[in-house]
């Protein structure tokens, strides 16, 4: 063990005269753990949140979207044949899209229609049987087989909201219909209700339906093209060489977007969001690094005698300014470890047994999503030890410039 070191722990661990010095000592060490501890558990609940809005948001929406710059979108399956052979490509299909009006017996509700290639290709509704879309159903007590009905899934708030269950029929109605001698006629299509979905998100569940690709270019008067393409990833993460593979493939005609661009607001706020709490919950470690520098600073004062014969005996001004250095290391470092295994230990709880729980009816999740990040943890603890260093500085300092003559004859 070096001088420097030996001398830093003893003035750790020895008790000083001044019982104040202690109960700042153990106030700096308590004050890092709690803040360390408490960034732990935030930082990792609103990654939690981050991470479990994105697995929500991309089971609805695709990984990439592909749509024409100019005109109708009628070369589409020219596009698939091109897009669907590179790698990292799960499933990629024709999709429709158009606001219509769903309406029953006694309700309506505006809707926004999706058409999907239930055959081809997932459509990323978790849970539910696309393929039932792609077949017709006899309506309920009509003995013509003939009188059959195409599928449609709704919203779980969608249906409710229309009073509809699995079997039910809906009306939908689409301005885009047509001209007669008694002027525009909308288009109207009854349909069967096949399923319902729950996303989670009522921005989806409240307002989205899909039917078949088939039925919605019937209803939309347009047999021979599509909205666009949708792609799902194997990895959502590498959307960016892959988006770039089939823009070389397409041509510049067509425009790819990702799911980081069309969801760049929202993952942006919540970045944002991150980045305050840490900021904000880093204070309580700053607060807790004052109190480090404050009890080198009266421990300085206290120990100028001992200061001056160390430098009488041959002890650097460096050398001095080091030991007061590594004993406000050693509180941080001590106060950082005890955070830390505070918060992995109070984050595994609240993972495991999930003992806090939230009103159903304000958020779309029951209990704290929790994802602990090696990073999160790594950077936390990297940034509590520098606040803590930088709070030895300026002690450091004013105990290497003590003259030992002045320090020996006034002591």
């Amino acid at each position: 063990m070096s001088f420097v070191t030996f001398v830093s722990g003893r003035y750790l661990r020895t008790r000083q005269k001044r019982a104040f010095i202690s109960l700042i000592t153990v106030l700096s060490i308590a004050g890092v753990t709690v803040g360390v501890m408490a960034l732990i558990v935030v930082i990792a609940v609103m990654a939690g949140f981050e991470t479990d809005l994105k697995s929500r948001i991309m089971g609805i929406r695709p990984h990439l979207l592909i749509t024409k710059k100019q005109g109708p979108f009628t070369d589409y399956n020219q596009i698939l044949t091109r897009v669907k052979p590179i790698g990292g490509i799960e499933t990629a299909s024709a999709y429709i899209t158009t606001q219509v009006v769903l309406r029953t017996t006694t309700r309506a509700a505006g809707a926004i229609m999706k058409g999907i290639d239930a055959v081809q290709g997932k459509s990323g509704i978790n849970g539910v049987d696309t393929s039932r879309l792609a077949t017709r159903t006899a309506v309920k007590g009509a003995p013509d087989r003939n009188n059959q009905l195409p599928g449609i899934i709704l919203g779980k708030e969608l249906a409710a909201h229309l009073g509809v269950i699995r079997g039910d029929t809906v009306y939908m109605i689409s301005p885009r219909g047509m001209l007669s001698p008694a002027g525009h006629i909308p288009a109207m299509i009854k349909f069967q209700v096949a399923d319902r979905f729950e996303s989670g998100m009522y921005e989806f569940d409240g307002t989205l339906s899909f039917v078949n690709l088939t039925q919605a270019q019937k209803m939309l008067r347009m047999p021979a093209s599509v909205s666009g393409i949708e792609i799902r990833l194997e990895d959502m993460d590498q959307v960016k060489g892959i988006s770039n593979a089939i823009e070389q493939v397409v041509g510049r005609d067509y425009t790819i977007e990702n799911w980081k661009q069309m969801n760049r607001n929202l993952f942006s706020a919540l970045r944002l969001e991150k980045t305050v709490m840490f900021i904000i919950l880093a204070l309580i470690v700053l607060v807790a690094a004052f109190n480090i520098a404050g009890s080198l600073v009266m421990m300085v004062m206290e120990k100028r005698k001992d200061i001056a014969i160390l430098k009488a005996m041959g002890a650097t001004a460096r050398s001095i300014g080091r030991i007061f250095v590594i004993k406000g290391l050693m509180i941080g470092l001590v106060g950082t470890v005890l955070g830390t295994s505070a918060g992995l230990v109070l984050c595994t709880l609240l993972e495991r047994y999930s003992f806090i729980q939230l009103p159903a009816d304000v958020y779309y999740i029951n209990t704290l999503p929790v994802n602990l990040e090696a990073s999160d943890v790594l950077l936390i603890a990297v940034s509590a030890l520098f606040i803590c260093f930088a709070a030895t500085l300026y002690p450091a300092r004013q105990a290497a410039g003590i003259d030992p003559v002045e320090a020996i004859r006034h002591g």
